[in-house]
């Protein structure tokens, strides 16, 4: 008999959706760094690591790194991660 792999948890509609508005308002403000940013867009999208990666046409090594807190990725890398978002890597100054 063949064993089922268990089915990841994808949080609910209005969940995603209240995530969407947070992840803007905090982008907006420059209250949130890019490993946040990208797992945000992950469970909003109801996506694995994989998953994600693979929509982005990035190497699913690549984004777990990144999201690990390792990794290099390019700022090509970078804006691939960012685009179903429409969202860009923007300069800020430091808050004292």
């Amino acid at each position: 008999m063949k064993e089922e792999t268990p089915k990841r948890r994808v949080a609910p509609k209005e969940t995603r959706a209240r995530l969407r508005t947070e992840l803007y308002e905090r982008a907006d403000r420059g209250d949130l760094d890019l490993r946040e940013a990208l797992r945000m867009m992950r469970k909003i999208a109801g996506l694995s690591q994989v998953e994600y990666a693979r929509l982005v046409r990035v190497s699913p090594r690549v984004l777990v790194a990144f999201e690990r807190g390792g990794g290099n990725p390019t700022m090509k890398t970078i804006e691939k991660m960012l685009a179903p978002f429409a969202l860009e890597l923007t300069l800020r100054r430091r808050r004292r």
